[in-house]
């Protein structure tokens, strides 16, 4: 009850993933979204419904702002035609397609390619030797001096709340595409903070499964399959968090023409909470081990008393199955074998034997 209990205000306090997918603009099946940024602000004074390369154009002829196009699953020729105006590298091009990326981040002439992995916490009533945790997406982030090109795979991971932060703070905007990159960064490590949060939980009510005193009515004390499913589902996590230390240490610390000089300790802040967020991945990941080996130990345990109690009745039920072995024999002198009280007296002896030898056994703990 207090699992449950719990669980519950979890969800009631974690925020909410957006799994729908978001409306398409009239630019093309793949935008999501094109808008120009002015001083902070967005410029709502053109069209309506104007092209990514008309949008280039128009910042590039006023010498001011920038561009942020956003992007869903965009297919290679979408991706092309933003490719020549916008003069994106063919290899970024093609990881941006095809998605399946390691975080990095890449350096092009006058362009950053930033790949990060979103994840997302996958809610359910119990967990099982199947149940699906951490649910992970990619989002691809080219920036360059006016422009930011955001790709995106997935059906979580959408960055609506991010511009919406963004649109609300004009002195951040105003710095430019960099201020968008790291907006998208650390909205990504904030959300793995919050997925380990949840993941958390979930160690904490197998924990709590696996050392119980009395086993529960959902199937008793945590298998090893849900251990097991648990720690594959942290290595989804790891796999996203891990390997984007490097790419983030390499933004905060190293200059580059692409970054704001103001934005790099805003990247050293986000560089911290990774660092925080992979220590609680690998203290879940060392926890989960030993629950199961502790699980393993109390598996053992159990047969060890189960063959126990096998071999304690094993040597009662020998006591008849001796006496009645030895009368059974073809011998003509054999003790009270003529008397009319033979039989009750072997049987009472027996009784006496059995019961004696049940009364050593339990007070040794072997019944």
């Amino acid at each position: 009850m207090i699992r449950k209990l719990r669980r519950m205000v979890g969800r009631a306090t974690r925020r909410t993933v957006d799994l729908s997918h978001p409306a398409r603009s009239p630019l093309g099946s793949a935008v999501v979204n094109c808008v120009v940024y002015q001083d902070g602000k967005r410029r709502t004074d053109g069209p309506a419904a104007v092209s990514a390369a008309q949008a280039l154009a128009r910042v590039r002829k006023e010498g001011e702002g920038f561009v942020w196009i956003g992007l869903h699953e965009p297919t290679p020729d979408e991706l092309a035609e933003l490719a020549e105006p916008f003069g994106l590298h063919p290899l970024a091009v093609e990881d941006a397609v095809h998605a399946h990326q390691r975080p990095k981040v890449e350096s092009y002439d006058d362009m950053l390619f930033a790949v990060f992995k979103s994840v997302c916490y996958v809610d359910h009533d119990e967990l099982t030797a199947n149940s699906e945790v951490v649910d992970t997406g990619e989002i691809m982030v080219f920036t360059g001096q006016d422009f930011v090109i955001t790709v995106r795979h997935g059906r979580h991971g959408s960055l609506g709340p991010v511009r919406e932060a963004l649109e609300a703070d004009p002195e951040q905007l105003a710095k430019g595409p960099s201020a968008v990159l790291h907006a998208i960064a650390d909205h990504v490590v904030d959300e793995y903070l919050t997925v380990a949060d949840a993941v958390q939980e979930d160690i904490d009510d197998v924990e709590s499964q696996v050392f119980a005193a009395q086993p529960d009515r959902s199937g008793g004390r945590a298998d090893a399959g849900r251990i097991y499913q648990l720690k594959r589902e942290l290595l989804e996590l790891k796999r996203a968090v891990s390997p984007l230390s490097r790419p983030l240490e390499i933004l905060a610390t190293r200059a580059n023409p692409l970054i704001d000089p103001d934005i790099q300790p805003y990247f050293r802040d986000v560089c911290d909470h990774l660092a925080g967020t992979s220590e609680h991945i690998a203290s879940f990941d060392a926890l989960l081990d030993s629950i199961l080996q502790a699980h393993l130990a109390q598996v053992t345990v159990e047969q060890n008393e189960d063959m126990r109690k096998i071999t304690s009745w094993a040597a009662i039920i020998a006591v008849p199955t001796m006496v009645c072995g030895v009368y059974g024999m073809n011998f003509e002198h054999m003790p009270e074998l003529k008397s009319p009280y033979g039989y009750p007296v072997v049987a009472v002896i027996t009784v006496l034997a059995c019961l004696l030898l049940h009364r050593t056994l339990r007070r040794k703990g072997w019944l």
